[in-house]
């Protein structure tokens, strides 16, 4: 019988629950399982280290994980509230959203997040150049309140130290006895979305050649083992070479130009010493 899968409490664009198998087949053993990205978190909540260092340079998700892990009966209470159907409706959502942005507090704003997380368009986290969150309505009939989900990440967090960082300051923090899991915002699957994905900002290009550099550098010269999970493309291919690269047989469609369908292929690449043989 198959172990049951958790699920995160968010829903998150790109989120791994989906491939927990193919990335636990890779993950080797260890104390420690560091997430540089950690999105919604489905790797953290699907394996079973001792300890997890869980970064993630969106301050609000960051808050909202250190309020679960400290006060999750009263978020849980407070949050319920903000599930029914005098919610649910356009015009409060975007008085909701206005809040969001308007407040510096920060277990409000966490309040708030699950609720814009649940209620708009396609679970999406996005905000504008100034910093605040733009996702529309979503319309969903009845959206789903995570209370299961939510005291199962909160029983785990325990286990977590949860950190707002750059993913180059994250890899200076492993040590031996560690493993790192990198889900960054994947490359772009064509030289067009390659421009246009990267001319306004975001994780550049030079973001993604420089995470592949820091993973063969933590994996094969201070021997702490790197998986990678990226878009499989010629680009990924050509910075990931000298990882253990592995096609995973889950494919996504990925819309292109808004007009094209493609169905793209993923990949993990393993950076880890190989032990002597004698």
């Amino acid at each position: 019988m198959k172990d049951k899968k958790n699920r995160a409490f968010l829903k998150w664009a790109g989120g791994k629950y989906s491939l927990i198998e193919d990335i636990n087949a890779k993950l080797p053993e260890a104390k420690k399982l560091i997430e540089p990205f950690v999105g919604a978190g489905s790797v953290f909540l699907n394996t079973n280290y001792s300890k997890y260092l869980l970064n993630d340079i969106n301050p609000d998700l960051i808050n909202l994980y250190n309020i679960v892990k400290h006060q999750s009966t009263d978020y849980i209470t407070d949050s319920a509230k903000l599930f029914t159907s005098a919610y649910n409706e356009e015009q409060r959502y975007y008085q909701m959203r206005q809040e969001f942005n308007d407040s510096e507090d920060i277990y409000e704003r966490a309040v708030y997040f699950l609720y814009l997380n649940r209620h708009g368009y396609n679970g999406l986290c996005r905000y504008n150049k100034s910093g605040k969150f733009n996702v529309p309505f979503g319309r969903y009939k009845a959206p789903y309140f995570p209370e299961k989900e939510l005291l199962y990440f909160a029983e785990k967090s325990q286990l977590a130290t949860f950190t707002c960082d750059s993913f180059e300051k994250v890899f200076t923090r492993a040590r031996k006895g560690s493993v790192i899991y990198c889900d960054p915002p994947y490359a772009p699957i064509s030289k067009t979305a390659m421009f246009n994905s990267y001319a306004t900002g975001g994780f550049t290009l030079d973001n993604q050649i420089k995470l592949a550099s820091l993973a063969s550098h933590t994996g094969y010269t201070r021997n702490i083992p790197v998986l990678v999970s990226n878009h499989d493309t010629e680009f990924t291919r050509d910075i990931y070479q000298g990882a253990e690269m592995t096609k995973l047989q889950v494919s996504r469609l990925i819309s292109q130009n808004g007009s094209a369908r493609l169905k793209v292929a993923e990949l993990l690449a393993l950076y880890q010493t190989k032990p002597n043989v004698e």
